[in-house]
């Protein structure tokens, strides 16, 4: 009780400074709102210092940011979250209504990205209920799925699949069929990462003694399926939560592409804009819905192996297992290599108008863009910029989840917090802190790159804890030391390191997305990111442009899974526990082993 009393009122805390953080934006980031106000309204309407002091006395501005910010909580208690500094509307109305339309959204796109997983994870489910995976290789199919990007599949579904052919509405927002595309677009690639996390889990709960017994007494091959599937998605349910709240605030340009007025679009739009009291009402409606998929998550872990959690009967997911060898991570590596080789020969800032928008040649490879530019040459130079800032992120990213992954009461609130927030609205707070730069889209976006790796070392862990071994080595009197750095560690590190290769393909996604929104790298840079925002207006006439850099984040996503395979818990020799005083027990069993 008191445990979960202390979780309330950390997570309350990390809600009351965000939203205090959010009031005091345009302070912080040295903006006049009066001025951002006006240029909202009436973008061509002079700013006048009368103007402008009219607006500030309207809004209340002369009074102070803590003024503001106690007034919009003393009203905030009854359910009034004030009026729109834009529009002068009511504020809650408006956020329910963006709310509904995210949650409808986030519903559908959940059904796709089930039924994508359920796709992935077929084979493996259809090989082990039969006891016949052997030596199973990881497939490129999903890893090309996770790293697609979401506001490029959006283009291209709208274009095609709602403008070209007509089959589905491609714009607004009036009734079921209009959450198909944008739901393709945002389920495809999370199904692609939840598929290829339970894909990793499953041999694992085929490989444990109920499961051997229970094909040894025939039991039917789909039972045993079911039951695997049960045995491994508590490890799943945190990030699953995760997922949803980022489909529902984090979808910011598909909102954008499909035009529906969604929570995402209206937090960016109101954050743009510095409208407070909408951004801080969106915010706290996310902060809140986050909240509530971390109850519902836990609570289906514990429905789930709540029992086996609490009494320690629960066997190891993570055994040791000797790495997957292939040649697929080499073919994939050795094909971008060449890539990059043959685009670094090329000047990626070279314009020729003459030869807008051309066609792949002997010349082009890979055509030219708008203004006449080498694709080959700006894939091969962004890859430089691409890859090493998607690696340091990754690699920080890493360090510091699998760090506060060990301390889930700390880091359980601020993960669900960290992972409400909207990609725009981090960017827009670590520029109110660092100052705008080239640095601030891998600052924000390595902020929250860490909130998943965190929210899977804990779930991971809180199984392992529970596992028969470790129960046993604490009967032989190990220390805490001893089994987090033998036992513990390395059943967890693997997994959460093959997590982190998947996601690599993300973190260059996320920085696409800030370019995509204006807020990522500038022109003339050649990153990825970029290209993609930058082709993307002419996807339909010239779309080798955006396919280019398309498919070599495919590519890099087909490599980070492959490569995954080779990273797995080395077998060693048992070894005596070690005490807290630092003495080994000369216990019978450990003698024989010796």
């Amino acid at each position: 009780m008191r445990h979960q009393a202390a979780t309330l009122l950390w997570r309350a805390g990390i809600a009351a400074a965000l939203v205090c953080a959010i009031g005091l934006l345009p302070w912080l980031t040295r903006t006049d709102p009066a001025l951002t106000v006006l240029k909202a309204r009436s973008a061509e309407r002079d700013p006048d210092p009368e103007v402008l002091a009219d607006i500030r006395a309207q809004l209340g501005l002369e009074d102070g940011p803590f003024h503001l910010l106690g007034q919009w909580l003393s009203g905030l208690w009854r359910g009034d979250a004030g009026q729109s500094w834009i529009s002068g509307s009511e504020v809650t109305p408006a956020v329910l209504q963006a709310l509904g339309a995210s949650l409808l959204l986030m519903a559908v796109a959940l059904v796709v990205a089930a039924t994508t997983a359920a796709l992935i994870c077929a084979r493996t489910l259809r090989l082990g209920a039969h006891h016949r995976l052997g030596g199973r290789r990881a497939g490129g199919g999903s890893a090309v799925l996770a790293a697609l990007p979401e506001f490029l599949t959006a283009s291209v579904l709208a274009t095609v699949v709602g403008v070209q052919l007509g089959w589905l509405p491609a714009l607004g927002w009036y009734g079921p069929q209009w959450t198909i595309l944008p739901a393709l677009a945002l389920g495809l690639p999370a199904g692609a990462v939840l598929g290829r996390l339970l894909d990793d889990l499953l041999p694992g709960a085929f490989a444990e003694p109920w499961a051997l017994a229970a094909a040894a007494r025939g039991l039917p091959g789909r039972t045993i399926a079911r039951q695997a599937l049960r045995r491994c998605l508590p490890g799943l349910l945190p990030n699953t939560g995760l997922f949803a709240v980022g489909l529902t605030g984090g979808s910011v340009a598909v909102e954008q592409i499909f035009d529906i007025p969604g929570l995402g679009r209206t937090t960016l739009q109101a954050a743009l804009a510095q409208d407070l009291p909408v951004l801080q009402a969106g915010t706290l409606a996310l902060v809140l819905l986050a909240a509530a998929f971390a109850g519902l998550a836990a609570l289906a872990t514990r429905l789930l192996i709540g029992t086996a959690l609490r009494d320690g009967a629960l066997p190891s997911l993570h055994g040791p297992k000797p790495p997957v060898r292939g040649v697929q991570p080499f073919a994939y590596g050795g094909l971008l290599a060449v890539v990059i080789v043959l685009g670094l020969r090329r000047d990626p800032l070279a314009l020729d108008t003459e030869q807008r928008l051309q066609a792949p040649s002997p010349k082009h490879p890979f055509g030219t863009d708008a203004l006449g530019r080498d694709v080959l040459a700006r894939v091969g130079h962004g890859a430089l910029e691409t890859l090493l800032l998607a690696l340091a992120i990754g690699t920080a990213a890493l360090f510091v989840g699998v760090l506060l992954g060990l301390l889930p009461r700390l880091s359980g609130p601020l993960v669900d917090t960290v992972t409400a927030l909207p990609p725009v609205l981090v960017a827009l707070l670590v520029t109110a802190v660092a100052g705008s730069g080239p640095a601030t889209p891998a600052l924000a976006v390595g902020a929250v790159a860490w909130a998943p790796l965190a929210a899977h070392t804990s779930a991971l862990l809180r199984q392992e804890r529970a596992a028969l071994h470790i129960t046993a080595t604490l009967g032989l009197g190990a220390g805490p030391w001893h089994l987090l750095r033998h036992e513990l560690l390395p059943a967890v590190l693997p997994p959460v390191t093959r997590h982190a290769l998947l996601r690599l393909p993300g973190l260059a996604l996320a920085l696409a997305s800030l370019a995509f929104l204006g807020l990522g790298a500038q022109p003339p840079s050649p990153e990825w990111g970029l290209l993609l925002a930058e082709n993307q207006p002419y996807a339909e006439r010239a779309p080798w442009a955006v396919l280019a850099p398309a498919a070599a984040l495919a590519l890099l996503g087909a490599l980070a899974v492959t490569a995954a395979g080779g990273v797995r818990r080395p077998r060693r020799k048992p070894r005596p526990p070690v005490t807290e005083s630092g003495q080994q027990p000369r216990t019978r069993e450990w003698v024989e082993t010796r």
